[in-house]
């Protein structure tokens, strides 16, 4: 059976325990790797490799051996519960092993479980899968982390982000490979560890998300405070190829004028949060409160902007003309 994006999601979330098995492919080896973690997770339970429940076998070993699938599904263990054979980097050399082991897989035996790469829609293992009534095979291709999933990722880390915080975990989603971004929200989970299920903040994001996305934002961020106008285009565009998105630049734009603004109302109190706080101190005297208070407004006309349904000019293209224009008042 093959499965789409949101099917796969609810598959893998809670497998059906008397089915053959899956196959989980795509181009992305690591996103490819998290899912069939979840899925054997969510199968055999935490304890399976301690139980003997669950068996690897190597692409490499199954070609070399073809019998030890067929061992694995039928072995019997010494732990109750269910049972898989995983395996791992599977192409159309083992194909014909697999397949024929599928033919011989009875209700009871090990389920099985396939990893695999790109593969072709001619493939004897995807057809093989999606073609068995009791197995699944799912596509995962580079799509970043939904809504939905995030919500889950942020369940099992005992989290909660409400409003703009869950907007910029969405953008970082888009802009992180999965591993990176499930590094991120178990870093954020630490952060927090203190007080669990407590809504996340801007700021408990900011402090957690990678040093890359980070600073390569904070230099667009310094030019703009700076005025430097001629400088924030070539810079968008590099940005853009990094993979970071419009409504993360108007999130941490804001983020940084509202450091500028209180710094500038309360000049000699401690500046918490920055990297480099002397620079901050330069800009917020640079610009003033009532400036600073003008560009929050500017800001949050854009921000307002971009999360309007019926928005349809480009995202970055908007938030740069509202860069180039931040500067040029500030130049003014």
């Amino acid at each position: 059976m093959k499965l789409g994006r949101r099917d796969g999601a609810g598959i893998v979330a809670k497998p059906p325990r008397d089915k053959l098995g899956m196959l989980l492919y795509g181009g992305d080896a690591m996103r490819v790797a998290l899912k069939r973690q979840e899925y054997l997770k969510a199968l055999l339970g935490p304890a399976a490799e301690e139980e003997m429940r669950l068996t690897r076998i190597a692409a490499g070993d199954l070609r070399r051996e073809p019998a030890l699938l067929m061992d694995a599904i039928k072995a019997v263990g010494f732990f109750p519960g269910p049972r898989a054979a995983f395996v791992e980097g599977a192409s159309e050399v083992v194909a014909q092993t697999i397949v024929q082991t599928m033919g011989d897989w009875q209700p009871g035996d090990a389920q099985i479980v396939v990893s695999a790469g790109d593969l072709k829609k001619t493939s004897k293992l995807l057809k093989a899968f999606e073609g068995h009534r009791d197995a699944y095979a799912w596509g995962i291709y580079d799509d970043p982390s939904d809504r939905a999933e995030i919500e889950r990722l942020l369940r099992d880390a005992k989290l909660r982000a409400d409003g703009p915080a869950m907007a910029a975990l969405e953008d970082l989603a888009r802009s992180l490979d999965p591993g990176d971004f499930r590094q991120t929200l178990e870093k954020l989970s630490l952060y927090m560890l203190s007080a669990p299920y407590t809504p996340v903040s801007l700021d408990d994001i900011a402090a957690c998300a990678p040093a890359s996305i980070e600073a390569a934002v904070d230099d667009i961020l310094n030019i703009v405070a700076e005025k430097q106008s001629a400088l924030i285009g070539p810079l968008m565009r590099r940005l853009q190829s990094q993979g970071v998105n419009a409504v993360t630049l108007s999130i941490m734009a804001m983020r940084h004028f509202r450091t500028l603004h209180r710094t500038a109302c309360n000049p000699g109190a401690p500046v918490w949060g920055v990297r480099d706080r002397d620079r901050v101190v330069r800009q917020s005297r640079d610009w003033g409160a009532a400036k600073l208070d003008t560009a929050l407004g500017i800001l949050t006309d854009t921000d307002l902007q971009l999360r309007s349904a019926g928005q349809t000019a480009p995202a970055m293209a908007i938030i740069e003309r509202t860069f180039i224009r931040l500067a040029m008042f500030g130049a003014s």
